[in-house]
């Protein structure tokens, strides 16, 4: 038997509704034929709202019952829905790329493979992927780093500092160079982080967003992001050791 739906979405010149263009693409997957119904203009959109009275656009209906906007599209056909609660995922992502990266980088070296080398070259690459998150908007980054790390909340500018001076010490690791310099960077900017997550978190029992993949991130301060510190201090001190 065939199945249909119709679907209502923003499709205008300036604003092509991603939720519609999911919901669309969720519905043929599904094995619905879709009766598609563009909203063209902001004045067709609010006219529509009101006349169904909801708030967003896309809506969905199947047999004449409205399901709703995309989750409640995904919660119809039973899958899993994001809440847009703390996630480990952005951590982890990052962390799985760097090693990849580590791996492929030194395999891709003409004498024979070092696993020591690519956990250094892992721990240097994951300083840089993460500063170059920090820095895609210092500010954000810097608005939840001033709520938990010590320096960061007597000088506010230590939080502009800290994504610059995780850069350097990584970039300057994989090159072998300066290390005098990047390896006792990275000890202290990793040792005042690892504090600091454990005074917020294990003494003061703080409920904190980590600041570790940027400010506007759903990470949850905590064992995850004292592993970014972790790491800066056992490799500040490998390197200068080495």
């Amino acid at each position: 038997m065939s199945k249909s739906a119709t679907l209502y979405r923003m499709v205008t010149n300036e604003h092509v509704c991603p939720y519609g263009i999911k919901s669309k693409h969720l519905l043929s997957r599904k094995g619905y034929t879709v009766e598609d119904k563009p909203l063209k203009s902001r004045e067709e959109s609010d006219l529509f709202k009101k006349k169904h009275g909801v708030k967003t656009t896309p809506q969905t209906f199947i047999d004449g019952k409205r399901i709703g906007g995309y989750d409640e599209l995904k919660s119809h056909f039973e899958m899993s829905v994001d809440e847009g609660g703390t996630s480990y995922q952005p951590i982890v992502a990052v962390f799985a790329v760097t090693a990849a990266m580590a791996i492929a980088a030194v395999g891709a070296k003409p004498d024979s493979y070092s696993m020591l080398l690519s956990l250094e070259w892992f721990i240097a690459f994951s300083m840089c992927v993460l500063a170059i998150l920090k820095l895609r908007d210092i500010s954000s980054f810097s608005n939840t780093f001033v709520t938990y790390d010590l320096i960061a909340r007597k000088d506010v500018r230590y939080a502009y500092f800290y994504p610059f001076a995780e850069a350097i010490a990584g970039v300057l690791m994989l090159s072998g160079t300066f290390i005098w310099f990047a390896a006792p960077l990275a000890l202290f900017i990793g040792t005042i982080g690892a504090v600091s997550v454990i005074k917020a978190v294990y003494i003061e029992k703080r409920d904190l967003k980590c600041a570790c993949v940027g400010g506007d991130s759903n990470v949850p301060l905590g064992s995850i992001s004292l592993t970014e510190n972790i790491m800066m201090v056992a490799m500040g001190i490998w390197m200068l050791i080495k």
